[in-house]
């Protein structure tokens, strides 16, 4: 982020006097300032002239052992080295990123659903690979992400999003399945589930507008059969506690289900029909393609999804765009 500066002031210095300046502290010299900036002495003279006259300080003074600089030009090299030394790594210099001795912090945004299936382990890599990371979380359905990216509220975001632009860039995860989870002791019910007794048993729904249909409503409306919603939730996060406790099913994205049930100790089950599979990608902004530490970040993500496999469990699917 750009601090907020008055670029007018900027108006009243030639910012080639801090080279300048910087050249006569290291040296002590104008005739050697002048060999290092390949400049001629009389124009360093000119420039420290200008210097002295901006500032309203003698800055060097000579003496028998050379220039020797004042206390404002001190205190003007300690506040500058920094600067200078910034300015010349963001122009000229390579940028890197080492995630063993890096400090920063990385915004995310996702659904619960997705925290869920992903966060905990990549929570334990960060900590092996880099102490010093830390992350945020956010809420981030499929219509926010582009305008959180936009106004720079999160780095990255992971799911489906709609509204992508020219300046956001994505990178598919991987796809995504629905599956069925529910307390088989408490239903006496095995895995996979029969439609019958799918249908038999009232079910809980995820939905961010709070509505009582979702993706298995359709499909089974095609079979003129239909289910009984008893709960309808805007948080995939609360659905397991509900479902260790009632005589319920959930239909759920398979990567939260599948740690769902290790977690909660629930049942796992295809659903009974065939339901659309969807993609889930990462979309960051184009400001930050290049960014060393966003490209580390992303290709941990790449290697977390790989190495899990967080891919659909065997079952019947019909793929978006496809006529049954």
């Amino acid at each position: 982020m750009i601090p907020d500066i008055n670029e007018r002031d900027f108006r009243r210095a030639d910012l080639n006097l801090l080279l300048v300046f910087s050249a006569l502290m290291r040296e002590g010299s104008v005739t050697r300032a002048a060999q290092r900036l390949y400049l001629g002495q009389p124009a360093v003279s000119a420039a420290l002239a200008r210097l002295r006259e901006l500032l309203k300080d003698e800055l060097f003074l000579r003496t028998a052992r050379g220039m020797e600089p004042t206390a404002r030009a001190l205190e003007l090299a300690d506040q500058l080295r920094p600067a200078l030394a910034r300015i010349h790594g963001a122009l000229f210099g390579t940028q890197r990123f080492d995630p063993v001795s890096a400090e920063r912090s990385f915004r995310l945004g996702m659904p619960d659903s997705i925290e869920v299936a992903l966060m905990p382990t990549l929570i334990r890599r960060i900590a092996e690979r880099a102490p010093g990371v830390r992350l945020v979380s956010q809420l981030a359905g499929r219509e926010q992400g582009a305008r959180l990216l936009d106004s720079n509220e999160i780095d990255l975001g992971i799911s489906r999003f709609s509204d992508i632009s020219a300046w956001h860039r994505q990178r598919a995860l991987y796809e995504e399945a629905y599956s069925c989870l529910y307390d088989g002791r408490r239903l006496g019910l095995d895995s996979p589930i029969a439609l019958p007794d799918y249908l038999e048993h009232p079910h809980l729904l995820m939905s961010f507008v709070g509505d009582f249909e979702g993706v298995v409503d359709e499909p089974l409306r095609r079979l003129q059969r239909r289910r009984r919603v008893v709960l309808s939730t805007t948080r995939f996060s609360t659905l397991p506690f509900i479902l260790k406790e009632t005589d319920t099913i959930a239909t759920l994205p398979t990567s939260m289900a599948r740690r769902c049930a290790r977690v909660f100790g629930l049942t796992l089950s295809p659903p009974p029909i065939p339901l659309e599979t969807f993609t889930i990608s990462m979309v960051w902004h184009a400001r930050s393609d290049q960014d060393p530490g966003h490209v580390w970040l992303r290709n941990l993500i790449i290697d977390l999804v790989r190495e899990e496999t967080v891919a659909p469990v065997s079952a019947p699917v019909r793929r978006r765009g496809t006529r049954r």
